[in-house]
């Protein structure tokens, strides 16, 4: 995928259901860390795009890297944010975040891309490459960020349509 916006689709869908026990900012950070390698492979004209960072191993490391660096970024931004209510990004909810942020990476460059070996270095097989076509892939991330983002939308305006009758 390129790049990290088409990911933040379930993410959205997730942050809907899970509300605060699940970091939007820690999983979208993940999504940026774990594009890195790609990123860089692009810009200096490597043939192997996506590598080690998009194997369950890779994302393993990535996503404890972005557990631990992404809640101080998470709380940082939700004070920029003026969200008070969200803070701070607990130790669990941001390495839950993070993990779920990359696994799902994997699992959605597993299907649009054919260098992606997400059993490396046990399995050099590509399973879940064209398991569903690019179009429908990109379709279900499309209806989740829209379904996830519309109901996070809903979710939270009654969360705060209903602090403010208790005040």
């Amino acid at each position: 995928m390129p790049f990290t916006p088409l990911h933040m689709g379930p993410g959205l869908a997730i942050k809907a259901v899970m509300q605060r026990r699940f970091s939007l900012l820690v999983f979208g950070w993940s999504q940026v860390v774990i594009d890195l390698q790609p990123l860089i492979a692009m810009t200096t004209g490597r043939v192997e795009l996506h590598g080690f960072s998009h194997t369950l191993l890779g994302a393993t490391l990535i996503g404890l890297l972005c557990g631990l660096s992404g809640k101080h970024l998470a709380d940082w931004g939700l004070r920029l944010l003026r969200e008070p209510r969200h803070m701070p990004v607990r130790w669990r909810v941001a390495f839950g975040s993070a993990f779920i942020g990359t696994y799902s990476h994997v699992l959605v460059d597993s299907i649009m891309h054919v260098d992606v070996l997400p059993f490396y270095p046990f399995n050099l097989a590509s399973p879940l490459h064209a398991l569903i076509s690019i179009d429908a892939l990109h379709v279900v991330c499309l209806a989740t960020a829209a379904a996830g983002g519309l109901a996070w939308y809903a979710v939270d305006r009654a969360i705060r349509h209903k602090g403010s009758e208790a005040e």
